[in-house]
Order: C-alpha cells, then sequence, then structure tokens
C-alpha cells in the first residue's frame, strides 16, 4: 500500500467522491480527512505534506469506500455539528439537517430572554431541545420513544451540559404534568408513496423517524388535537413541516382552533417552519 500524504489522500477523496456523484465532494473530503486526523482545518493545511500512518490510510479507505456507497457521511463520522453546537449521531437516529435550524430560530424569537417552558416532541438526537437550551433561558424537556435515538438523547445532552429533561415515552401516551409556553416538534412526515421513493441514503435512517402516516400529517393531527390542552394561553406550538406540507398543517391548525397561524422560511425559501397560538375561549 502507497503511503499517502494529507494532500494527496484530500486531492483522491475529492475526485473519487466526485465520480461517485456526491455534490459536496470538495468539503467531504475535507471532512473525512479531519476525522482520520483528528485536526482541524488550519492544521490539515499546515501539514498538508504529512503522511498518514497505516491506520490512519486504512481508516480513510473504509470511510471513502462506504461513502461512495451512499452510506451517510454523518453516521460514518459519528458526529455532527447542528446550530453551532456538536451532536453525536449513528444508525438509528434522525440526522440533523439545516433545514431544522429555522425551527430553532422561531423558538428563540418567541422566547426572547423570558423564562419559559419547552417541550420538544420526537426529539431523536435531541438537536432541537439541546439547541434551544443553549440559547435561552428556557426549561426544555424531550420526548423520544425509541431506545438508540433515546440514548443518543441522553449523551448529547450530557455533551452540551444542556439544561434538558429527557423523557422516554410515546407521545400518543404521554401526559406531562404542566402547561407549556411553547411545543415544538419535528415529528416524521415522509408519507406512503414518498416513502417508496426515499434517495439510497436517507434509507438508512430509521423508518420510524420518516414515515408519518398514510399522507404524512398523522402526527401533525394527533400532536395539535391532543397536545393543545398543554399549552398555556398565549403559547404556541410550531411544526417543522416537509417542503410541500405548508398548506396542509395550517390548515390542521386551523380547524382544530389556533390562532394567529403563520410560518417560517428556510434557507432554500421553503415554508419550513409552521405555528399557531392558544388563545382562551
Amino acid at each position: 500500500m502507497k503511503n499517502l500524504t494529507i494532500f494527496n489522500a484530500y486531492m483522491g477523496a475529492k475526485k473519487e467522491l466526485r465520480d461517485a456523484g456526491i455534490e459536496t465532494f470538495g468539503f467531504e473530503a475535507r471532512e473525512i480527512i479531519k476525522h482520520v486526523t483528528g485536526y482541524d482545518n488550519a492544521t490539515i493545511m499546515a501539514k498538508y505534506s504529512e503522511t498518514l500512518t497505516p491506520i490512519q490510510q486504512t481508516m480513510f479507505n473504509d470511510v471513502l469506500r462506504r461513502r461512495k456507497e451512499r452510506y451517510p457521511l454523518q453516521y460514518l463520522l459519528g458526529e455532527w455539528s447542528f446550530y453551532g453546537l456538536p451532536f453525536y449521531v449513528g444508525q438509528g437516529v434522525l440526522v440533523p439537517r439545516a433545514d431544522t435550524e429555522t425551527l430553532v430560530d422561531f423558538a428563540l424569537e418567541k422566547l426572547g430572554d423570558k423564562e419559559a417552558q419547552v417541550l420538544d416532541l420526537c426529539s431523536g438526537s435531541g438537536c432541537i431541545a439541546i439547541a434551544v437550551a443553549k440559547n435561552s433561558n428556557a426549561e426544555v424537556s424531550a420526548v423520544e420513544k425509541y431506545d438508540v435515538p433515546f440514548s443518543y438523547l441522553e449523551k448529547n445532552i450530557k455533551r452540551n451540559r444542556a439544561n434538558v429533561t429527557a423523557i422516554k415515552s410515546d407521545l400518543f401516551s404521554y401526559a406531562p404534568n404542566t402547561k407549556f409556553d411553547l411545543i415544538l416538534s419535528n415529528p416524521p412526515y415522509i408519507s406512503a408513496d414518498e416513502m417508496a421513493l426515499i434517495d439510497e441514503e436517507t434509507s438508512h435512517e430509521p423508518d420510524e423517524a420518516l414515515y408519518g402516516g398514510e399522507d404524512g400529517l398523522m402526527f401533525y393531527r394527533y400532536i395539535a388535537s391532543e397536545y393543545k390542552k398543554h399549552i398555556k394561553t398565549g403559547g404556541t406550538l410550531a411544526f417543522e413541516v416537509g417542503f410541500s406540507q405548508s398548506a396542509a398543517v395550517q390548515e390542521i391548525l386551523r380547524v382544530t382552533g389556533y390562532k394567529n397561524i403563520g410560518t417560517r422560511k428556510d434557507i432554500n425559501s421553503h415554508e419550513r417552519v409552521v405555528f399557531g397560538t392558544v388563545e382562551a375561549i
């Protein structure tokens, strides 16, 4: 096996990823080199002529091979950044995505600097709950049903030293003994038809974090209806939604009696957040 320098490994990874049809090949090649060497970007630049050790080269070849097979980069690295914070991720937990930061932005806008009670449903890795807790004065509770994502939720709370209470429960049976100023959720929202069309990378993520019932709206209906009584008067329910679901979720909130219904767009100008408030009868 020919010894590779950091520079040659990086250039080779860029080419192989590009040839495999991965659009962000330059970024991903750099992330793989960072993972293999443990260096940050500046150190990589300073040590570009350094030779990879045999162990590093074996790791590099394995990660590159699996990435070319469209296994998620986030799982291969074992962690990912969300809202400027580090999160452990792996097989069995939904990958944090930049689109979801729109929901965190909205939550922080609503909360300001006041003390508040926040509930995050379908929490997964805990990226929403933890990002909100780290950037506000809120006390945050995070509900997650499944064993694997719940273990990541607990590890990520500890890693980020966040003021988040992890609650292992099915949202269909969870009965909080308090009312919240803000309830957030990025629930499963892919429809049955869309599940048959998901790309190869997404297919590695857990079905239970993706499938939202026949029309993709099952969780929105249930949360809007059953959790309304757990929102304080003047409080807010806010969802992340699929890029074509905004109108349908707004209608769910309208018929369920929410007021001041609105949306927020993500970085690609899709209506990614839908929200409504609870007012006194």
